[in-house]
């Protein structure tokens, strides 16, 4: 599904991803943890083509997507959704999840997308993108996009960031959906232990560096008895 070769990273004279070397399988549902600083949202952005590498490639079913352009990544099947997300002036919420399903969908199926990350759907369908919404408003309506689109490889940056708790709630209700529903392979870069508690491997990037590989299970009661807690913070909370 992907793999990342020899990836690294440097931005003002700081190397921020150091030959990271990684293999990810295909319908998996992964998480990337790590301390702040690490590089996982760097590295999230050198999948989806957002950032360029140094050096070193990034392989997608086979083929090597290096120097693919963000759209051309995007027409391949990979979906991204930003921790900060962008507002569109003059779009509304059903036009950008149309945008999304690169169909006609009707105004149903869109409030069914928006009714699935928990938004009133009746209320955002016909809302323009803007500064009006808030950032958890944003942010809901981006992972919707995200969802409508069924991509075969889903990358979200922090999507607990800026939410409030009951939202949180919902987006790991989304996240088990989609990893039930959907066929293709998630990764969330996430430090919330709800969201590493549904994951299939984890992975522990610190200092730019992949430090750890592993099981649910065995990073759980790494956790729990302090071995890894050192090195990754883990909060039961929303952001």
């Amino acid at each position: 599904m992907l793999e990342l070769k020899n990836i690294c990273f440097t931005r003002n004279n700081k190397k921020i991803l150091d030959n990271v070397n990684l293999k990810i399988d295909a319908n998996k549902f992964i998480v990337i943890t790590g301390p702040n600083g690490s590089g996982k949202s760097t590295l999230a952005k050198i999948i989806m083509g957002i950032e360029k590498q140094d050096s070193g490639q990034v392989i997608f079913n086979g083929q090597d997507i290096s120097n693919m352009p963000i759209y051309e990544r995007a027409k391949l099947g990979i979906g991204f959704a930003l921790q900060l997300p962008v507002k569109f002036k003059g779009i509304t919420v059903y036009d950008l999840l149309k945008l999304a399903a690169e169909k006609d969908i009707n105004k149903a199926e869109a409030c069914e997308y928006l009714s699935s990350v928990g938004l009133c759907a009746k209320e955002y369908v016909d809302r323009e993108v803007n500064s009006s919404l808030s950032g958890g408003e944003l942010k809901r309506i981006e992972i919707a996009t995200v969802v409508a689109r069924k991509s075969k490889l889903n990358v979200f940056d922090e999507p607990e960031a800026g939410i409030d708790l009951w939202s949180f709630q919902n987006l790991i209700k989304v996240f088990e959906d989609i990893r039930k529903d959907i066929k293709g392979t998630t990764i969330v870069i996430s430090h919330q232990e709800r969201i590493l508690n549904i994951a299939d491997q984890i992975i522990l990037l610190k200092a730019g560096k992949i430090e750890k590989v592993g099981a649910k299970e065995e990073f759980m009661n790494n956790i729990l008895t302090g071995k890894t807690a050192k090195c990754c913070k883990l909060e039961g909370g929303a952001n």
